[in-house]
């Protein structure tokens, strides 16, 4: 156990995605963990859910959220909490994420995962509601570091300075995200082996890798088509501090076969490999 939770490298897993619920249910890949997407199996019944009993029954999954909007000045959603909590309890999820983001103000659900303004205020304000959430799930949550396209004029920190501290104050986990690292590296000018510099390692319970859609001036997280090399040797770096943990591909959009999914997740293997060597 490299975390400091005591939580385990599951291996290279993917995300279920409904594109692939029959290949998965009645070939039985050999892939090591699968990724749900929470909010597609809460509030909802009949074919989502047998699918996910199936594939809970067969492998280790984890829950990755969008709409925990941890950000956000609205009060922290009851029923959503709850939810979630019966999810995990149903699935057995090894953990439960979300992003480091809001989605929302005033009852309203933009969809999107919006940037934070990395200040002392919000440092707080984060904080305490991630303890709230931790103290209602009864275990660690992990954080993920999301793609931003704009920054805040009022700032005080660079991302990772944030990050780091929010995940000391609040004592919690982190899913990092090294294409969202390589994206926002170019967006914003910096160098990512900065950002990796001072990620806490021992915190870091997730690795998150994925293809993304370059437009000349700037790059979009679209979780589309094969990771590219720059992003799978940040992802080398980023395992070998960890000293051993889990790492999933997102293929979100314009998704291909399940074999040909997998092998892309599978590259995984050969840079953490080659970097160990």
């Amino acid at each position: 156990m490299a975390n400091r939770f005591g939580l385990p490298d599951l291996g290279v897993g993917l995300g279920l995605r409904t594109a692939h619920y029959s290949h998965v249910i009645e070939e039985r890949p050999a892939v090591d963990w699968f990724e749900i997407l929470s909010e597609n199996y809460m509030q909802t019944a009949g074919r989502p859910l047998y699918f996910l009993d199936a594939v809970a029954e067969r492998y280790p999954v984890v829950m990755h959220g969008v709409s925990l909007s941890i950000g956000s000045t609205d009060p922290l959603d009851r029923e959503y909490l709850s939810d979630l909590r019966a999810l995990r309890d149903r699935t057995r999820a090894r953990w439960v994420s979300d992003h480091l983001c809001w989605t929302g103000v005033a009852g309203t659900n933009t969809h999107d995962l919006l940037p934070l303004p990395y200040t002392e205020e919000t440092l707080r304000h984060v904080a305490g509601r991630v303890r709230e959430v931790q103290d209602f799930l009864g275990a660690p949550l992990a954080l993920e570091n999301p793609s931003t396209y704009v920054e805040y004029a009022g700032e005080t920190m660079r991302e990772w300075d944030f990050l780091a501290r929010l995940a000391e104050e609040a004592d919690c986990a982190i899913l990092l995200d090294v294409n969202n690292v390589f994206v926002s590296a170019y967006n914003h000018g910096f160098d990512p082996q900065t950002y990796l510099d001072a990620v806490p390692f021992d915190r870091v319970v997730q690795l998150h890798v994925a293809g993304h859609t370059h437009h000349g001036t700037h790059i979009i997280d679209s979780h589309i088509g094969p990771v590219i090399d720059e992003v799978w040797r940040l992802l080398s770096a980023a395992y070998a501090r960890t000293g051993g943990a889990s790492v999933l591909l997102e293929w979100d959009a314009e998704i291909p076969s399940f074999e040909e999914t997998h092998a892309e997740a599978l590259r995984a293997r050969q840079f953490i490999e080659r970097t160990a060597a």
